[in-house]
């Protein structure tokens, strides 16, 4: 037997053996939901956190480069308001290229404490550079470094340049806790449609659909699990 065989069975044996949503599981009422999604994204975010949830703020942005490839990476939520769902990058990046390119985009979170899974669609704009600086000058000294570090997506040579580069980054970032990093940008995901997702251990899971019409208004819409 390979070694290759064995990580194999190990794998298969192991994601046999996964279970999930074996503890109790909040209830989801529809008919009690909001006429609008985002108090009740709040709601779901706070109980998540509540409920001992590693990291609810974390979430899977979705775009589309230009050859229409789908692409997918995990980010942090900046905050959820009357515009939007907020996340902050480089404009240089893969995934502010893929935007800027194709602004429509995707977002997901998925809080197993909760069996809860809420997904968003919508067109992401790029806020102004006053904004996306305040954005940066109260993340964490960590946060502003790599901000100054840039080149995000691009091709590294090695980790020893990037400890270098890092080093660099890092004692400005502490002597300068205002530097400017000018590709840093905050964006706004404009939501048209957003799904709550509540899992039931039977699989009967509720799944509650808003969708913004015209004028702004919202219309809801059960869905079959």
């Amino acid at each position: 037997m390979t070694a290759e065989t064995t990580s194999s069975d190990a794998f298969r044996s192991t994601l046999r053996s996964l279970r999930v949503w074996d503890g109790p599981l909040p209830d989801f009422d529809p008919d009690s939901a909001p006429a609008k999604p985002l108090p009740l994204f709040h709601e779901w975010f706070v109980r998540a956190a509540a409920s001992g949830q590693p990291e609810p703020h974390t979430m899977s942005l979705a775009t589309v480069d230009a050859e229409g490839r789908p692409d997918v990476r995990t980010l942090m939520l900046h905050d959820a308001d009357g515009r939007g769902w907020h996340f902050a990058s480089h404009a240089t990046s893969a995934k502010g290229r893929q935007l800027a390119g194709r602004p429509d985009a995707a977002l997901g979170f998925y809080w197993p404490a909760v069996a809860r899974q809420i997904r968003i669609r919508g067109r992401v704009a790029a806020c102004g550079p006053e904004e996306s600086r305040a954005d940066l000058a109260v993340r964490s000294r960590g946060a502003l470094a790599a901000a100054l570090t840039g080149r995000q997506s691009e091709r590294l040579d090695s980790l020893d340049e990037l400890a270098r580069v890092y080093e660099t980054a890092w004692e400005r970032a502490g002597a300068e806790p205002d530097a400017p990093a000018p590709t840093w940008t905050r964006y706004v995901l404009d939501a048209t449609e957003v799904e709550f997702f509540q899992g039931d251990a039977s699989r009967r899971h509720v799944r509650l659909h808003y969708r913004r019409g015209p004028g702004g208004l919202w219309t809801r819409t059960l869905l079959w699990p």
